[in-house]
Order: C-alpha cells, then sequence, then structure tokens
C-alpha cells in the first residue's frame, strides 16, 4: 500500500512538473556497428557482433537547467527476431548548470562513461548496455572535470542477484596553454547475493582504478593530434568470509596520433594479470599490446564512420579485430513552445 502511495505521489509530481513545462524538445541518436573478433586467446570470444542501436527521446524542459526526458533506446542485431531484440526504457531527471550536470533515472552512457580505460569498462558495453540506471553528477571548468556516478545492474529478488557500479573519474589541467593533465579513473561492482541465500555463496567486490600523467600536443606538431598517457593501474577482488583484498597492479601507457581522416592509437600493459567483471579480458595477461589503425571515411554534423583494425599481442599470440561503427545523433531539436 505505501509503495502505491509513494508511485502515486511521484507520477503527480512529474506530471505537474511535465505540465509546466516551458517547450518540448526531441532527440535522436544512435550508432551501427559490425566488429569481427579474431581472438585466438579467446576462442569462445571470438565472434562478430553486428547490429544498429537508436535512441529517441523528448525532453521536457521547465527552464534552461531542469528537464525531464523520457523515451528508449533499441537493439536490433542483424539477423535477429524479433526485430528489436532488446529495448531499454529511457526515463530520467537532468539539471544542466554552467558547470554541473546532475542525472537521475535511466539515460545514456555514451558520453559520460564511455572515456574509461578499456581495460576497466570495455567497449562492448556500448553496444549491449547502453543505459545508467542509477545517479550520475559531474562538475567542470576550464581546469577541473569530475563525474561521480552509480549505475545498477541487477535488483535484488528471490533469485536474481543485488549487483551495483560505484564510481568516479576526472582530470585536472593545471594550465589552459600547456599540454600536460592528470587524469584518474575508479569504479567497484558490488555484487551480492539473491534473497533466498545460496549455500556457500559470498558477498563479491570487483574493481579498478587507473591514474594517468598526460600530454596533448594536438595542432604543435604537423600532426592534427598527438597524446599521449602513461601510468599505473590496479585491480581490486575479494569474496567477503573467504580471502581479503586481492590488488594486482601494473604500468599502462598509450599513443594517439591523427592525421587528416586517419589516425594510430596504441595501448600498453606490463604488470600483473587481472581479472575485471566488466573490463577487457585481455588485461588478464602480464604483457598485452594493442594497436588500433583507425580510417574515418565519413564526417558531417553529428555523424561519424570509422574503420578499425585491431591488433592484438599477448605473449605466444597474435589476433585481430576489424570493426566499422557509425554513430550519429542529430542535437535537439525543438518540437513545440509554450507560450510564457
Amino acid at each position: 500500500m505505501i509503495k502505491k502511495i509513494y508511485l502515486v505521489l511521484l507520477v503527480t509530481i512529474l506530471t505537474a512538473r511535465v505540465a509546466s513545462a516551458q517547450n518540448v524538445d526531441f532527440h535522436v541518436n544512435g550508432m551501427s556497428f559490425f566488429d569481427n573478433r579474431e581472438y585466438k586467446e579467446f576462442v569462445q570470444r571470438s565472434r562478430t557482433y553486428s547490429g544498429v542501436r537508436i535512441t529517441a527521446d523528448a525532453g521536457f524542459n521547465i527552464d534552461s537547467s531542469n528537464h525531464f526526458i523520457f523515451g528508449a533506446n533499441a537493439l536490433h542485431e542483424f539477423g535477429g527476431n524479433p526485430f528489436f531484440v532488446r529495448v531499454n526504457p529511457v526515463a530520467y531527471y537532468s539539471y544542466t548548470g554552467k558547470n554541473w550536470l546532475f542525472n537521475a533515472g535511466a539515460f545514456n552512457r555514451e558520453g559520460l562513461l564511455t572515456d574509461y580505460p578499456r581495460a576497466m569498462l570495455n567497449d562492448t558495453l556500448r553496444y549491449f548496455r547502453p543505459n545508467v540506471e542509477g545517479l550520475l553528477t559531474r562538475f567542470k571548468n576550464s581546469h577541473v572535470t569530475e563525474t561521480v556516478w552509480i549505475d545498477w545492474v541487477s535488483r535484488q529478488t528471490n533469485v536474481d542477484r543485488e549487483q551495483f557500479l560505484f564510481g568516479f573519474s576526472g582530470k585536472y589541467q593545471p594550465s589552459l596553454d600547456g599540454p600536460f593533465y592528470v587524469s584518474h579513473y575508479f569504479f567497484l561492482l558490488h555484487d551480492a547475493g539473491p534473497a533466498i541465500a545460496i549455500p556457500d555463496d559470498h558477498i563479491r567486490d570487483n574493481g579498478a582504478a587507473q591514474i594517468r600523467i598526460g600530454a596533448n600536443f594536438s595542432h604543435k606538431t604537423f600532426l592534427d593530434s598527438l597524446n599521449v598517457e602513461a601510468g599505473g593501474m590496479l585491480s581490486l577482488e575479494r569474496t567477503r568470509g573467504i580471502d581479503g583484498w586481492q590488488k594486482p597492479t601494473g604500468f599502462v601507457a598509450s599513443v594517439y596520433a591523427g592525421y587528416k581522416r586517419f589516425a594510430l592509437y596504441d595501448e600498453f600493459y606490463k604488470g600483473d594479470g587481472h581479472h575485471i567483471a566488466f573490463g577487457d579480458a585481455y588485461y588478464q595477461y602480464k604483457t598485452y599490446n594493442r594497436l588500433d589503425i583507425i580510417y574515418t571515411p565519413f564526417i558531417a554534423n553529428g555523424l561519424r564512420g570509422q574503420f578499425v583494425l585491431s591488433l592484438h599481442n599477448t605473449p605466444g599470440y597474435f589476433s585481430n579485430q576489424e570493426a566499422f561503427r557509425l554513430t550519429y545523433d542529430i542535437g535537439r531539436k525543438r518540437i513545440v513552445k509554450f507560450k510564457d
């Protein structure tokens, strides 16, 4: 009964706020992808991902800072049946200020958490888990960017586990004219059992952190882009009641160089092996290098199409991956404006 009262109150409040909107806008964005993976190290992951994802939503804008957004994020995998094999609701409140962003609800992760290193949050999340379900706040000024978030993965029921991710990331650039900056990333997965206890089951925690020192030399050489980063990586693993924190560590480095429509991105890792639940499995190796050869033939306002050839090197193995991704975003378009 109390839950029903809360639901009625919530719907009433939302309806009242939406009714007082000054204007309504419409937004469409999405991604088509073809990602063929020939992994000699992971035969079970050697497969092809292909499909199209589209997000459409309507924004009810109370004023320039307060917004309610409702829509859906739908995935079609080529050859799949039914046509949309997965549809994720989009429903959230968003505050946008001069320096602050705050989202509460179910909202698109694209552009918010997609800057995390693949060692921590792998790139297939963009295909199959496009939404954050929880809270996110970001502060940004000319020197500092800091983001804090929580993402509910699974709600506890009698048979479903309680799982959520908590994390924060940021960047500090001491001088606007200087090339140097410091960036950091952290997240932790809390994995608890279902309401009906499973014998010999335990709460598990799994996460990772990176801190990097970087230098951006874009447009300071003949290249359009040149970015160099190096730093340390730590992962965290424990099974409560069984063991303490396991803390593998290692060294990470990357270089991105771009000229016109061509780019190279190289990532190198050396250290202990990691087992990160949402991370790229290649980082379980003590030595790993990935080279991306990138060609961007399609560029337009809000649209980018890229071919990427990825070469993976681990001790004793050489694997390859070919991908094409087309991302598009038409921006928010006002469709209704109400009189004051």
